[in-house]
């Protein structure tokens, strides 16, 4: 199967298993699918692309969790959408762009940034919602602007990459949607699938995607996604988010080695 031994395999399923339990709980599954498939012999960009794919399943299925409250929202939602779009599609276009060596260089930092903003999430959060001037009013214009304009920006770095994407997503949503958290949740996941969808269809255009891999870890990734929501409700969010950064770190350090 496109070269894979039985080994390759199972890292594959066990990173996808990895990422669909935590991204269904507290992020980062990232980490777990790209390392994998770049262990398993695909050249970063690839890896990447590859990637992004294989998780787009779960993040389907998340949004139609929360299509009651997106259509409840959705001209609400419109400038966020609108500048997901915009920011996944020049994120995607800036990767198929640059080469595999210049992209390895930045793998370690993207990750090192990733696991960063992973550790001191509740903190960004926080810092997000006080720009509103209050907890429950309409942000002012300017803020809604500057919500929007974090929106965007992380959008492009949802095409690029995405390894950390979520925390910087609920940050500029903290701003715009305040302390309501299943709008916030709705506006993440709705947000998340538009830039990663405009990504995809790049990314398969460009003949970026390895199919045999993005079976193998979105079919495990479903699974994860499935059995990780038990899991989630018994483990403190605080453990698995130490979890996560203590891979980042690991994570980054390899690849800063191996650059």
């Amino acid at each position: 199967m496109d070269g894979l031994t039985l080994i390759d395999a199972a890292i594959l399923a066990a990173s996808g298993l990895l990422a669909g339990a935590f991204n269904a709980v507290a992020g980062g599954g990232t980490f777990f699918t790209f390392s994998a498939l770049v262990a398993t012999g695909l050249p970063p960009i690839v890896a990447n692309a590859t990637s992004a794919v294989a998780v787009t399943p779960g993040n389907l299925a998340s949004t139609y969790a929360y299509r009651r409250e997106i259509a409840e929202n959705l001209t609400r939602f419109r400038a966020l959408a609108i500048v997901s779009l915009a920011g996944g599609l020049i994120g995607a276009v800036i990767l198929t762009r640059i080469d595999n060596a210049s992209f390895r260089v930045l793998v370690p930092w993207l990750l090192l940034v990733a696991t960063l903003l992973f550790a001191f999430s509740p903190v960004i959060v926080r810092m997000a919602a006080g720009l509103r001037g209050g907890e429950h009013g309409e942000p002012s214009t300017l803020m809604w602007a500057v919500g929007l304009l974090i929106q965007f920006l992380t959008s492009i770095y949802g095409g690029f990459f995405g390894a950390g994407m979520g925390i910087v997503m609920l940050a500029a949503l903290a701003i715009t949607e305040g302390d309501d958290y299943h709008r916030i949740n709705a506006a993440k996941n709705l947000c998340s699938t538009l830039l990663q969808g405009v990504a995809i269809i790049l990314f398969i255009w460009a003949g970026l995607v390895r199919w045999p891999q993005t079976l193998i870890v979105g079919v495990a990734a479903i699974v994860g996604g499935y059995y990780g929501v038990g899991i989630g409700r018994k483990v403190p969010p605080a453990v698995m988010r130490g979890f996560i950064v203590t891979v980042g770190l690991a994570l980054s350090a390899y690849f800063f080695v191996q650059g």
